[in-house]
């Protein structure tokens, strides 16, 4: 399984960016996936899920209401909408795939999870 990140970019806060995560080696559709983030001294932290079983979608409380989680089941690919960015939101986005079950609260948990995309820096200033 590999998954491809990209899409990142410096914006201007306020502005809205999109991330894209392409999957080969497994159909994206049929695993729970996540995007995490890790800004330059901290931890990496969850951003967003999308659960397999019933796509059923979840967010930091950080992001809510701002990024959204979907998917192109016909280019497997897993997107990661960002708008109304924030200087706060600066950091390296990764995509994650999780195989197999998964209960609800592990979902926020990166050790939950298989395999990682590179990552993709976004910069964002005020």
């Amino acid at each position: 399984v590999q998954l491809q990140a990209s899409g990142g970019g410096s914006v201007q806060a306020g502005a809205s960016l999109t991330l894209s995560c392409a999957g080969s080696g497994r159909t994206l559709s049929r695993n729970s996936l996540a995007w995490f983030r890790q800004a330059p001294g901290k931890e990496r932290e969850f951003v967003a899920a999308r659960r397999s079983s019933g796509g059923y979608t979840y967010y930091a409380d950080s992001v809510k209401g701002r990024f959204t989680i979907s998917i192109d089941n016909t280019k497997n690919t897993v997107y990661l909408q960002m708008s109304s960015l924030k200087p706060e939101d600066t950091a390296v986005y990764y995509c994650a795939l999780k195989t197999g079950s998964v209960i609800l609260s592990a979902l926020r948990e990166e050790l939950s999870y298989d395999y990682w995309g590179q990552g993709t820096q976004v910069t964002v200033s005020s």
